[in-house]
């Protein structure tokens, strides 16, 4: 009765299915999860975010708190993506249409409506860091054009994206990891402060602003690795690829603000004019900017993804240029760099308890059955420990947006709560969610199944037995006519 797919699937070329209904290849190894999550870990944003990492608040880390922060925020942080690959990759669903099994389909919309926000602001964000790039990097200052350019080449890469994994397979990893040595020789050559000169004050805020950026990926993991031919590769690719990557590129802004850059106010130019003005530096930082396409691939392909849990049967085709165009005129617009820092804590504050909440209902309440189907039941009390993490998070560290920010503040003195310096939001956000999710998930199961038994076993909920049913014919996925079939892990 198992839906997973244990053998590859689709000729080593294929693409995605168009719609939802669509079968989709599994054709996607151990090494091109590799790839794709390690150039996805290397990023320009960075070296440009360790500014956050040293300066939390009002104090300046040392450069040993700060680097234990990057390297504690990105191990925790890329677990929960790992956790997504893998159900990805058993299920063959992309990431929103999961949550099917944690919310239902109709209650799915909600995280998917929230995702959807996310990855077009992260792709604004990334189509602006490659425009900013290329400013510093080409004589002619023709910001307007960049911008286009950028969106132009993130667009066509989602047209055949999996064509694109595994190019950076083929070839952009090797040049990336030249290009990454020659960086991290050349800053370390220049002479460091002391490294325990600051203070640990802020630490928790550091690391919680790297985990962000890592779980950041959750919703977006399965929807690559549902073309994976094993779970095991999708889960060791995203941790490793991920993790060890965003550590590294990290480091590097950490080494550039400790020695020849002062200062960031939310413009990247003196952080990639400092890379840019080493010895050769422009060739491997030319290098870096090619790549971060993939930065703006991933979010803009995953929006149309995302969009096709809404609208199962529209072309990723037609979506992908309808958002990039959106995605490149956002760019051309908005100026999102100086609220950078708080656009990562609000993500934080929204995916780190729903990725609690799946984690534990996925693997550890519900192992034996997942319906991803359009006919999954609404799981209403599944919102309250997404909601008590969310809320934790909130009263622990709102970030500085002003009236949002106030309501929080007054909300906590009513509480008579106080936040401590050792208080992380994202590790007691995530606690909260899983320990809740607990009750709350067995209060689902025994009233699912008193509404079974009332029924007479004939799939009142629209869960055991719809799911059942339609687990049978998971290989055939037009059989589904709204999304993917249930599945049992």
């Amino acid at each position: 009765m198992s839906t997973v797919l244990t053998t590859p699937s689709g000729t080593a070329d294929a693409e995605p299915g168009r719609t939802l209904a669509d079968e989709q290849p599994r054709t996607l190894g151990v090494a091109d999860h590799f790839a794709l999550w390690a150039n996805l870990g290397v990023s320009l944003l960075g070296p440009a975010y360790a500014f956050y990492v040293l300066e939390p608040g009002t104090h300046r880390l040392s450069l040993v708190a700060a680097f234990t922060a990057i390297v504690v925020g990105s191990v925790i942080g890329t677990i929960p993506v790992g956790f997504a690959a893998l159900a990805g990759a058993r299920s063959g669903a992309p990431a929103m249409v999961l949550l099917r099994g944690l919310f239902g389909r109709r209650l799915s919309y909600l995280p998917t409506v929230l995702n959807l926000l996310q990855c077009m602001g992260w792709g604004v964000f990334e189509i602006v860091v490659i425009a900013d790039a290329a400013d510093q990097l080409l004589p002619w200052k023709i910001h307007w054009l960049y911008v286009l350019l950028a969106g132009a080449l993130t667009t066509t890469l989602t047209l055949r994206p999996l064509g694109f994994v595994r190019t950076l397979r083929r070839y952009a990893l090797v040049a990336v990891a030249a290009s990454t040595v020659y960086f991290l020789v050349q800053f370390l050559r220049a002479p460091l402060p002391s490294l325990t000169h600051g203070t640990w004050s802020g630490f928790w805020t550091a690391a919680d602003g790297v985990m962000a950026v890592s779980i950041s990926f959750v919703p977006l993991a399965a929807d690559y690795t549902r073309h994976s031919r094993s779970g095991r590769g999708a889960f060791a690719g995203s941790v490793i690829g991920y993790s060890v990557t965003q550590i590294v590129y990290y480091a590097l802004g950490l080494l550039a603000f400790s020695t020849v850059v002062h200062g960031y106010s939310g413009d990247n130019g003196p952080v990639f004019a400092a890379f840019i003005a080493l010895p050769l530096g422009w060739l491997p930082f030319a290098v870096l900017v090619l790549r971060e396409l993939d930065e703006s691939f991933a979010n803009v392909y995953s929006t149309t993804v995302s969009i096709q849990n809404l609208r199962p049967l529209a072309d990723r085709r037609v979506l992908a240029v309808l958002i990039g165009v959106l995605a490149t005129a956002g760019a051309l617009v908005l100026h999102l760099g100086a609220d950078y820092q708080n656009f990562l804590l609000l993500i934080g504050s929204i995916f780190v308890p729903l990725a609690a909440v799946f984690t534990v209902d996925y693997f550890v309440l519900r192992r034996r059955e997942w319906d991803v189907s359009a006919r999954a039941p609404a799981r209403w009390p599944m919102l309250v420990p997404w909601l008590l993490g969310f809320v934790v998070y909130q009263l622990i560290n709102p970030g500085d947006l002003g009236w949002w920010t106030r309501q929080w503040t007054n909300v906590a003195t009513w509480l008579h709560f106080t936040a401590r310096s050792w208080m992380s939001a994202s590790l007691l956000s995530f606690a909260v969610a899983a320990l809740a999710t607990v009750p709350f998930g067995l209060l689902d199961g025994a009233h699912r199944r008193r509404r079974a038994d009332r029924s007479g076993g004939r799939g009142g909920a629209g869960g055991a037995a719809a799911g059942g049913g339609a687990g049978e014919h998971d290989h055939q996925p037009r059989a589904a006519a709204a999304g993917q079939p249930a599945h049992r892990p």
